[in-house]
């Protein structure tokens, strides 16, 4: 092993993927020299990550897929609530006598939790580490103490703070699932996939989870509640899944580091870096962090508004029925499928190769950041049919294939992201803008349906096709490959 040093003055790299935002000459902010241990050649790195997962043991093996499906089922449980609120929002309204504007403190404070859970989660991770401490769990612990005032129906003040909570622990736990997920050597951009989708064979194992499936299924049965007396017992069903998650949790990880439950599963270690700064500061001096966590801020936006409001806008717009919930499980179906279903468009859409962090060696890639360009122009045309073509069949199915083309997004940036930063910022780093991005599920809700108290909810269609448009500029400004050291 040798030491590759990185300074402002002179620039020695024999890693492939080592770029500028670790030069402080180009960056003009670093003032600190970084370290790092690094294999003789980025072929031995490779081979040695290949060899260690061919080593794997048969237990070995299937404890990675235990601590998989057990991520999953976090991300199920964060999917199940994304399709809650959409459902139910009418009859919120109707309930507590509220506007939109009032009704959207829903999302204002899920926002407030949704960004201090992301604070929180690069501090503790920075300093404990996956699991360490008891807030890997206490998230889901949160997300528990939530559904519990939810489900009491209490007063709108109280309802609201267990929308905070709950976005408090989503946060941990969204964080904490990108970036052990993104940790992995083993087929790590299909299984990022599979996080965010449902069904799919992998390794010989079928996992029926995450949170494409979470969020088709909630609308399902939050539909049904809406129509009951005792709507606010939904919260029961969402209750009874955190808790299952919390034990799960408990169970498999045993407030082990991400280092340690990789070790278990016969994972390679991932590696390590030596500056002096802390990684909350490392982290939160890179510009390629800030792009794609405001990409995902706007993505995860779009998102959830699409599968909340457009609910209430297929009732009042185009005069849908009480059924018309089912059209949020289309699109969070959409979803499921797209994040799984297009997995060959997207390596068919490989025009260059890329280097890649977790495998140190340059291979054939998916050309994920050029076709997500495809997708963001295609869901735009489609928005403006839903918009301009007055027919509720039409929105319906348009909308169900928005989700299709939405699906593969998250991924995708998540997959992007391990390529163009360092190996040992990747997990704080994806921690920071998964829980950053979460936000988004609070804020443009929460702007929808302040401009629908003044507009109407019709203003949703020009905004949804806005913050679209405003994505794919984010995304055009998000580096395609590591900056190389000078």
């Amino acid at each position: 092993m040798q030491t590759t040093t990185i300074s402002e003055v002179h620039t020695v790299s024999h890693h492939p993927t080592v770029g500028p935002h670790h030069n402080l000459k180009e960056s003009g902010k670093h003032d600190e020299r970084i370290e790092m241990q690094v294999g003789s050649s980025t072929s031995d790195s490779g081979a040695a990550s290949i060899s260690d997962l061919k080593a794997q043991t048969k237990r070995q093996r299937l404890r990675a897929r235990v601590q998989f499906a057990t991520v999953c089922g976090s991300m199920y449980l964060a999917g199940w609530n994304d399709g809650t609120t959409g459902p139910l929002l009418p009859r919120i309204q109707k309930v507590y006598g509220l506007n939109f504007a009032v009704v959207s403190l829903i999302f204002v404070f899920a926002c407030v939790g949704f960004l201090s859970g992301a604070f929180a989660n690069l501090y503790l991770n920075g300093r404990f580490g996956f699991g360490k401490s008891p807030y890997h769990c206490s998230g889901s612990a949160c997300q528990v103490i939530a559904y519990a005032i939810e489900a009491g129906a209490l007063p709108f003040p109280a309802f609201v703070l267990g929308y905070a909570i709950n976005g408090f622990g989503m946060a941990l736990q969204d964080a904490q699932s990108n970036g052990f997920v993104a940790s992995l050597k083993d087929n790590p951009e299909v299984k990022m996939g599979i996080l965010h989708a449902v069904t799919v064979q992998c390794d010989g194992c079928s996992y029926l989870h995450f949170l494409g499936a979470g969020a088709l299924s909630s609308p399902l049965v939050a539909t049904q509640f809406a129509q009951l007396p005792h709507w606010s017992f939904h919260y029961l069903c969402s209750l009874g899944i955190a808790i299952i998650n919390t034990v799960l949790l408990v169970a498999v990880f045993r407030l082990k580091t991400q280092d340690e439950c990789l070790a278990q599963s016969g994972q390679p270690v991932g590696e390590k870096g030596t500056s002096e700064k802390s990684q909350f500061n490392q982290i939160l001096r890179l510009r390629e962090v800030h792009l794609l966590a405001f990409f995902i801020l706007i993505y995860v936006g779009v998102e959830v508004t699409v599968g909340g409001w457009m609910v209430t806008y297929i009732i009042d717009v185009r005069g849908g029925g009480s059924s018309s919930g089912y059209i949020s499980s289309g699109f969070f179906g959409g979803l499921m499928i797209g994040r799984v279903g297009l997995l060959w468009v997207n390596k068919k859409a490989s025009f260059y190769p890329v280097r890649s962090m977790q495998y140190k060696s340059q291979r054939p890639q998916v050309g994920e950041r050029r076709v997500l360009f495809i997708y963001s122009i295609l869901a735009i045309g489609l928005e403006l049919v839903v918009w301009l073509v007055p027919s509720l069949i039409g929105g319906g199915v348009a909308i169900s294939i928005i989700g299709i083309i939405l699906g593969p997004m998250y991924p995708i940036a998540m997959n992007h992201t391990v390529r163009i930063l360092p190996g040992w910022l990747v997990t704080g780093s994806i921690g920071w803008i998964a829980g950053f991005g979460q936000a988004g599920s609070a804020l443009l809700p929460f702007l929808t349906g302040a401009i629908a108290s003044k507009t109407g909810i019709k203003s949703l269609q020009p905004f949804l096709v806005s913050m679209m448009a405003f994505m794919t500029v984010l995304w055009a400004f998000v580096p395609r490959t590591a900056r190389k050291a000078e």
